[in-house]
């Protein structure tokens, strides 16, 4: 393992973190940076470059976890170290599951059908595209009085239309948080709620994906490739931390339509790389 591999792997990482949480696509991000790795070194195969996506997003739900530590630990009953406001407590562990349930049977359902044909850059292009246009609308046509101003206020049947909402980016491209705050805004959300119970969703979303695709590939931790996957880890995991804290303060400012507009920027660049 060279100077050069850790640093690529600090690089992509990076571009991990900053990317996963926001409604622009990590996958039409990583796409750009793909080759950076793959075909670079001889041991560094493309399973095990896959392994280390998987590494880098582990990262990126660990920051999730910090920021919304508490959150969490009110949601599985364990006691806070803060003392919270009390309604602060009123988001329960069965509206996170409601939101869930949608992608995951779509997901189980479609698993195959999603890697072997969603996977190309024409479809992450159309995803990206797709996206940003859902975006746009949410901050266009939908309500213009929040009924929900904090995750906490949010009913069951709003949790339920966010997870409708998520089996979108089931699509490569469209962008889990893209889709899912757009439904808590069409759903009488806030921004900042929407994106809050989005980052809670995706945390078992996030963990249950990367841990099954972990089992699958745990022969590919080699001894030579583990400084590689480490200083990803670690790379995203700060990178991710920084993105979410500074997400959540500017969304309730500026809203999706200035992300939505950046990902159609990104199609071009993408579409100009590789067409």
């Amino acid at each position: 393992m060279n100077f050069i591999m850790i640093v690529k792997a600090i690089l992509l990482g990076l571009v991990e973190g900053l990317t996963e949480f926001a409604p622009v696509s990590s996958t039409g991000h990583m796409i750009i940076v793909d080759d950076m790795w793959l075909k670079s070194e001889v041991f560094l195969t493309k399973y095990v470059a896959n392994t280390f996506k998987i590494v880098i997003q582990l990262g990126s739900i660990l920051a999730v976890i910090v920021v919304f530590r508490n959150r969490f630990a009110d949601l599985l009953g364990i006691k806070s170290r803060k003392n919270h406001a009390r309604d602060e407590k009123n988001l329960k562990i069965s509206q996170v599951i409601a939101g869930l349930i949608p992608a995951g049977i779509l997901g189980v359902l479609f698993e195959d059908y999603i890697d072997e044909y969603l996977f190309s850059i024409q479809s992450v292009l159309i995803g990206l595209g797709s996206g940003a246009v859902l975006m746009i609308a949410a901050d266009l046509l939908g309500p213009k009085t929040a009924r929900a101003e904090t995750v906490d206020q949010i009913s069951y049947k709003q949790a339920l239309l966010v997870g409708l909402f998520q089996c979108f980016s089931l699509w490569p491209g469209f962008s889990r948080s893209g889709s899912t705050i757009s439904g808590g805004v069409f759903a009488g959300m806030s921004h900042r709620a929407a994106a809050d119970f989005t980052f809670i969703m995706a945390v078992p979303t996030m963990a249950g994906a990367s841990g099954l695709s972990l089992l699958k590939n745990w022969e590919y931790f080699t001894i030579e490739a583990l400084p590689f996957f480490i200083a990803g880890f670690i790379s995203a995991f700060i990178f991710a931390l920084l993105s979410i804290k500074y997400f959540l303060k500017l969304i309730s400012r500026i809203k999706l339509i200035p992300f939505a507009l950046y990902r159609f920027a990104l199609v071009i660049v993408i579409w100009l790389i590789y067409f």
